[in-house]
C-alpha cells in the first residue's frame, strides 16, 4: 500500500525538520523528489541520505518568499523529470511577538513566506498538473491555525491562511483529478520547538492527551498517505496530526 513508484514530488523546506522527514519518507514509498530550501549545503545532505537508501533527489535552492526563485525551481524540476506529481508545501518562518508590539516586517516576512509563498508553489505546481489532469498537492499547516497561539499572531494568520487556500483550490481543480489537502500538526520535536524552554515544553505536554510531542516520522507517514492512489478521493480535508491537542 501507499506506493509513490515512478511519481515525482516536490518538498519545500526541505533542508531540515520536518521537510526533511517528508523528503525522506516519500522516496521511501518509490517517489523521486526534488528537495527545495534555502540552505543548498544541508539539501545536499538530505540528497546524499535518499541517494545512500536506493532513491533518486534533485536539490535545488527555492527561498519561497522569491517568485523568480520558485519559478526557477520549477523549471529546474521541469528539465530533470518533465512533469511533478506531488506538491508539499512545507516551509515557513517564525517571527514571534505580541500583536500589539508585532513590526510590520515581522508580519509581512512571515505572510510572504508560510502563505504567499505556498500561493505561489501551486501556480507553478498546477501549470504541469493540469495537462496532466492529475496530482496531489499537500499544505503543510498547523493546530495553532485552529485554535490560536499567543504572541504568534502572524503565523497563526498565515497558517489558518493555508487552511482557507487548500480548500478554494481543492475545488477550484477537483475536475483535473487534482486533490488539495492539508496536514496540521501538533507540537512535533523539530527545529523550531528544540530552542523552547523545559518548562514551556512541560506545559505542552500536560495540554496533549496523548503525553508526548509528535515526531517529524509521523507527519510525513500522513504526507505519504495523502500523497497516495489510496487517498484519491480526499480533498479539501485537513488532517489533523496532533495527540489529541485540538479535536475539531
Amino acid at each position: 500500500m501507499f506506493s509513490l513508484k515512478d511519481k515525482i514530488a516536490l518538498v519545500t523546506g526541505a533542508s531540515q525538520g520536518i521537510g526533511r522527514a517528508i523528503s525522506v519518507a516519500l522516496a521511501g514509498a518509490g517517489a523521486r523528489v526534488v528537495v527545495a530550501a534555502r540552505n543548498e549545503q544541508k539539501l545536499g545532505e538530505v540528497v546524499a541520505e535518499i541517494a545512500a537508501a536506493g532513491g533518486e533527489a534533485l536539490a535545488v535552492r527555492m527561498d519561497v518568499s522569491s517568485a523568480e526563485e520558485i519559478k526557477a525551481g520549477f523549471e529546474a524540476t521541469r528539465a530533470k523529470f518533465g512533469r511533478l506529481d506531488i506538491l508539499v508545501n512545507n516551509a515557513a518562518i517564525t517571527r514571534d511577538g505580541l500583536a500589539l508590539r508585532m513590526k510590520p516586517d515581522d508580519w509581512e516576512a512571515v505572510l510572504r513566506t508560510n502563505l504567499t509563498g505556498a500561493h505561489l508553489t501551486i501556480q507553478q505546481a498546477l501549470g504541469l498538473m493540469l495537462r496532466q489532469r492529475s496530482g496531489r498537492i499537500i499544505n503543510v499547516s498547523s493546530v495553532v491555525a485552529q485554535m490560536g497561539n499567543a504572541g504568534q499572531a502572524n503565523y497563526v494568520a498565515a497558517k489558518a491562511g493555508l487552511i482557507g487556500l487548500t480548500k478554494a483550490i481543492a475545488i477550484e481543480v477537483a475536475s483535473r483529478n487534482i486533490t488539495v489537502n492539508a496536514v496540521a500538526p501538533g507540537f512535533v520535536v523539530s527545529p523550531m520547538t528544540d530552542p523552547l524552554p523545559q518548562k514551556v515544553k512541560d506545559e505542552l505536554l500536560a495540554r496533549v492527551p496523548l503525553g508526548r510531542l509528535g515526531s517529524d516520522l509521523e507527519i510525513a507517514a500522513a504526507i505519504v498517505f495523502l500523497a497516495s492512489d489510496e487517498a484519491g478521493y480526499i480533498t479539501g480535508h485537513v488532517l489533523d496530526v496532533n495527540g489529541g491537542l485540538y479535536m475539531a
